[in-house]
């Protein structure tokens, strides 16, 4: 028989309760520290999986661009430089070069864009022919595979190029050391290199006598970077002696002229605003009319500023009249802009506006001719917004006006019925390297509705590409077996 407590329970009954509750807070705070313990044994191992897997794919995409070698030099995978016609490889010196339509496949896969993949199967042949230390850690594990792709695209693109000699000193020093190596650390020993292996055309305006003789230092630098909180651009200049003085005897005038008419402010801002008065109302010469008196003003002259702006405002009708919204939308950068902005920027005087007529995107506008006009290509830009090749991003102001189901040149002269139609429902924007991937390669796409695109790779997958962006639509069908 348990004994029986006949004291007084007001007393106990807090006390047991007090021990009760200490008991599951210490059982409680034990319980926390095992899941805290289990939580970073799981990340830690998690971590691990992410960096194989990344290793791994390094290797398929080596693999992969093993399978698909050039047909010839003209077709190989490459980086054009903007604003330039040559071309930069995959990879450095040395690397073999990759049939150029099979970094889509690659990339659609992954879910990445084709620039994206591109740069991955680059990485990859790097590594593996140019830095083969550095790859063989990164199969390894000792070294994860983002910082040995950071070591590759700085290889790959040095200016100048390195050698495969100059590639494999710095593997060499990267390996020693594991790849702990930074972003400023990487650039000294490149540069090193480029020293040591002699890679650098000589500079002929280091030379300490005459070297000034080979550099025109003439320029006129408008830091639109960089925009301080009072709403102004810093502008840095080096000019021709003569103009140099000319410029500072006009801001001088301008300056005196808006004293004497009554302003107050100081002699910097009185000059600064010259220097803009100079930009808006140039008298010498107009360069683009060249006298045929397009695009002038009252006055004669020629516009000081053309606002081109592709912004995009909700409107309503209030009565009689539309009324926009405050905020719209900017093509350009995909910026949110003020309406009141807008207004400001088409508010000067010398200013020229182009009004463009909206374009209803549910309208199915066509002509009978095979290039497209000015009102459908807007359309088509309007509505598809960028490139409709799966994942791919560039803005569709920049891309071509595909025919989905090609114009037959021939159907007119023979009596027969178009089957690819300048007309909304056949047209899409594709940027030019998807534009030739789709004419010359064995991916197909058609549109099931308006800006709704569904695609189907060489290898059997299939993607729907859409306003919201792009989905896999189901796993490819496998392969007949005989």
């Amino acid at each position: 028989m348990l004994p029986v407590y006949r004291g007084r329970l007001s007393v106990v009954s807090p006390i047991i309760k007090h021990m009760v509750e200490a008991l599951e807070r210490v059982r409680g705070r034990v319980e926390d520290d095992l899941s805290a313990t289990d939580l970073l044994a799981l990340a830690r191992d998690r971590k691990a999986a992410e960096d194989q897997a990344a290793a791994e794919l390094l290797e398929v995409a080596a693999r992969w661009a093993d399978l698909h070698p050039p047909e010839s030099i003209h077709s190989a995978a490459a980086f054009t430089v903007p604003g330039c016609e040559g071309e930069e490889p995959i990879a450095g010196v040395g690397c073999p070069l990759v049939a150029e339509f099979c970094v889509a496949e690659l990339g659609a896969v992954l879910g990445i864009s084709s620039t994206a993949a591109k740069k991955l199967i680059g990485h990859a042949l790097e590594l593996r022919h140019r830095l083969p230390r550095l790859w063989a850690q990164v199969q390894s594990g000792r070294v994860p595979s983002w910082r040995a792709r950071l070591v590759a695209e700085t290889t790959i693109h040095s200016s100048p190029a390195l050698t495969m000699d100059a590639a494999r000193w710095i593997d060499g020093q990267v390996a020693a050391v594991a790849g702990r190596i930074g972003t400023a650390q990487l650039d000294r020993l490149v540069a090193e290199t480029i020293k040591r292996f002699e890679l650098a055309d000589p500079d002929p305006a280091a030379d300490p006598e005459d070297g000034y003789l080979s550099v025109d230092p003439r320029h006129v630098t408008v830091n639109k970077e960089d925009v301080h909180y009072a709403g102004t651009l810093h502008v840095e200049a080096d000019l021709d002696l003569a103009d140099a003085l000319d410029l500072d005897q006009a801001l001088s005038h301008n300056a005196a002229a808006q004293k004497a008419l009554g302003s107050t402010e100081t002699l910097d801002v009185r000059r600064a605003k010259a220097l803009g008065d100079l930009a808006r109302t140039q008298t010498a010469l107009d360069l683009f009319s060249q006298g045929h008196g397009t695009g002038h003003g009252e006055d004669g002259l020629p516009a000081a500023r053309e606002v081109v702006v592709h912004a995009h405002f909700d409107a309503s009708t209030v009565g009689e009249q539309t009324v926009f919204g405050p905020t719209g939308r900017m093509e350009n950068g995909q910026r949110l802009v003020l309406l009141d902005q807008v207004t400001g920027w088409c508010g000067d005087s010398r200013t020229k506006v182009t009004v463009k007529p909206v374009i209803d995107l549910n309208v199915e506008l066509s002509t009978p001719a095979y290039e497209v006009p000015d009102r459908i290509c807007e359309q088509i830009v309007l509505r598809d917004q960028t490139c409709v090749f799966p994942w791919c991003t560039r803005p569709a102001r920049g891309c071509d006006v595909d025919h989905v189901v090609e114009f037959d040149h021939d159907a007119a002269v023979e009596g027969r019925p178009q089957p690819g139609p300048t007309a909304t429902h056949n047209l899409a924007a594709l940027c030019r390297y998807h534009h030739r991937l789709k004419t010359h390669s064995a991916w197909t796409y058609r549109m099931t509705e308006p800006g709704i695109f569904d695609w189907t790779s060489p290898h059997g997958h299939h993607y729907r590409r859409d306003r919201t962006g792009t989905t896999r639509i189901d796993e490819p069908e496998p392969p007949e077996r005989h």
